[in-house]
């Protein structure tokens, strides 16, 4: 039996997955493409991915933006998450904390950030390397 995990994706581990082909990131991202990560989203969040991805600075192609943010819609989970009042170093990180959040009401999920610092310490809120350890030991 395939166990399948249900996360919120930050920016930051999508634009080093894209960065860096055999990245821990990019393990996540495949992970994700291979159906073992079901990516939860809002919005807000798919503006941050679309914003983000196209900066010029990170020269990718727009094909392969539209691809990603296109996985997140057809395969992915939206959610219409509550809005929470705790303060956050980063104000946009609070709406992958709140997508987080809301899918924990119904499903186990996780949110895989590169800036673990950022968000509160929780068993849930997890680097990409963790995310792969539990795939690995759960698998």
């Amino acid at each position: 039996m395939i166990n399948i995990y249900y996360a919120v994706i930050d920016t930051n581990v999508i634009v080093s997955a894209m960065l860096k082909d055999n990245s821990v990131p990019r393990l996540v991202l495949n992970a994700m493409f291979d159906g073992l990560i079901i990516p939860l989203y809002n919005d807000e969040i798919l503006t941050e991915y679309i914003e983000v991805l196209s900066r010029p600075k990170f020269k990718l192609d727009q094909e392969i933006v539209k691809h990603i943010t296109d996985y997140f819609v057809t395969q992915g989970i939206y959610l219409n998450a509550e809005k929470i009042t705790e303060e956050f170093i980063d104000p946009k990180d609070k709406m992958f904390y709140e997508v987080t959040m809301e899918g924990r009401k119904e499903k186990e999920s996780y949110l895989v950030t590169g800036n673990i610092k950022h968000f509160p310490i929780e068993p849930y809120v997890i680097t990409p390397r963790e995310m792969l350890d539990i795939i690995e030991k759960l698998s």
